[in-house]
C-alpha cells in the first residue's frame, strides 16, 4: 500500500504555482495512517532514542503515536507563546520574515537522544531550528522523520548540510 497514493495535491493552494501535498486524506484513512505510523515505529525500535519531539501542528498528529508505539515521551515544539511554562526559543526565516518555534526549558536534558518529526519537509527552515533548539537544550538529533519530502526545494539537503540525518516515506518531485 503505498502512502504516496494517499497524499491529495491541490494545486495553487496556498498561492498560484503551488502545488500543497495535503495529508488530511492520509490521515482520515485508516490503513493509511496505520501504515505510516508502523512503518515510522518499524525504523526506528531497537534505535536508543530517549524522546520524539513533534513540530506544530501535524508532527503532533505523527509523532505522538510513534512515540507511543516506542515507548517514549512526546515533546511539542510549538509556535511562539502557545506552551504555558517556561520555554526557550529558535527564530528562523520565513518567504517574507522570521517566525519562532519554542520548547520548553524541561523538555529535553542534556544527552537526550531525541528523533525529530513532521508531516513534511520543503525548504527545511521550521526543521532547522527545531534541531537547532533540540541541541541548544543538550539534546542529540537521532534523525529527522518526515512523511513527505520535497527534495527540489532542497529541505534535505540543508538538513544533511548541518549533519542530521533525514529519511522520508515519500518524496514529490517539483514544487
Amino acid at each position: 500500500m503505498p502512502i504516496k497514493s494517499r497524499i491529495r495535491t491541490v494545486p495553487h493552494y496556498p498561492h498560484q504555482g503551488i502545488m500543497f501535498r495535503d495529508i488530511t486524506t492520509l490521515l482520515k484513512d485508516p490503513v493509511g495512517l496505520r501504515a505510516t505510523i508502523q512503518e515510522i515505529v518499524a525504523r526506528y525500535k531497537g534505535m536508543k532514542i530517549d524522546k520524539v519531539a513533534g513540530i506544530e501542528s501535524r508532527g503532533f498528529i505523527v509523532g505522538t503515536p510513534v512515540a507511543y508505539e516506542l515507548g517514549l515521551g512526546f515533546v511539542p515544539i510549538r509556535k511562539k507563546g502557545k506552551l504555558p511554562a517556561e520555554t526557550i526559543g529558535r527564530d528562523y526565516q520565513l518567504e517574507y520574515g522570521t517566525d519562532r518555534i519554542e520548547i520548553h526549558v524541561d523538555a529535553i536534558q542534556k544527552g537526550d537522544r531525541v528523533l525529530l518529526v513532521d508531516d513534511l519537509i520543503a525548504t527545511g527552515g521550521t526543521a532547522e531550528a527545531a534541531t537547532k533548539l533540540i541541541q541548544d537544550m543538550g539534546g542529540v538529533v537521532v534523525e529527522c522523520c518526515f512523511v513527505i519530502d520535497l527534495p527540489d526545494i532542497g529541505g534535505r539537503a540543508r538538513l544533511e548540510k548541518l549533519g542530521h540525518k533525514v529519511f522520508a516515506l515519500c518524496e514529490f518531485e517539483g514544487d
